[in-house]
């Protein structure tokens, strides 16, 4: 059985749109994107989504752990051997205290790649393929529309930049914004029928990428 590592955030986590601040719901494990992924792929998925990930960067209001970057290696070491990484971030990359572009962003994600290109996480010692997924792009809503002041912007450019990033590394690459939308409650997260499209059409897209 091959075995997958999403490495992502709270779109990744199962995070349901938050009405207020601080709110903590999740959707069930089930209905998850990677776990819809997982029974169409049967495949082991580790699910790593860590809610306020960023791709590279400290997070000067939420902490330096929601750095993505340096959170990856551990993860690689710990789950190793692994197949296939999935790395679906830039989502919080997009808040407006970082001040980013499209580009930026898609950079970073690539940054991230060349950790897992890097490493001997895969079978053999050798690296795990890698697939780049761009984020769904956000709209300015609800409790999160200051946060993510101009992040509609910031967020529908990274797909075409992270498409030529992921050519020139030799990666796999997804558009998750081909499949489904944000909810409209806070513009950031998925609804459990998006959350469940996106894992069908993923399973499809990385199906070929896995080993027989």
């Amino acid at each position: 059985m091959p075995t997958i590592l999403v490495f992502g955030d709270s779109n990744s986590h199962g995070t349901v749109a938050l009405s207020r601040l601080g709110q903590l719901d999740r959707h069930p494990p089930e209905a998850r994107w990677p776990s819809v992924m997982a029974r169409a792929l049967d495949a082991d998925v580790v699910t790593e989504g860590h809610p306020g990930r960023t791709t590279v960067h400290d997070d000067p209001i939420d902490g330096a752990h929601k750095n993505g970057l340096a959170a990856l290696p551990a993860l690689l070491e710990s789950h190793r051997p692994l197949d296939l990484v999935i790395v679906m971030l830039g989502t919080n990359d997009c808040k407006a205290r970082f001040g980013l572009r499209g580009w930026d962003i898609a950079a970073a994600i690539g940054r991230l790649a060349l950790t897992v290109q890097g490493s001997t996480a895969g079978p053999g010692g050798a690296a795990p393929d890698v697939l780049l997924v761009a984020p769904v792009p956000l709209e300015e809503a609800g409790v999160l529309a200051e946060m993510f002041q101009g992040g509609p912007v910031r967020s529908r450019a990274i797909a075409p930049a992270l498409r030529d990033e992921a050519a020139r590394l030799g990666c796999g690459f997804f558009d998750a914004g081909r499949v489904c939308t944000v909810d409209p409650v806070d513009g950031v997260h998925l609804t459990a029928e998006a959350q469940r499209a996106l894992g069908l059409a993923m399973a499809e897209a990385v199906r070929d990428r896995l080993p027989r």
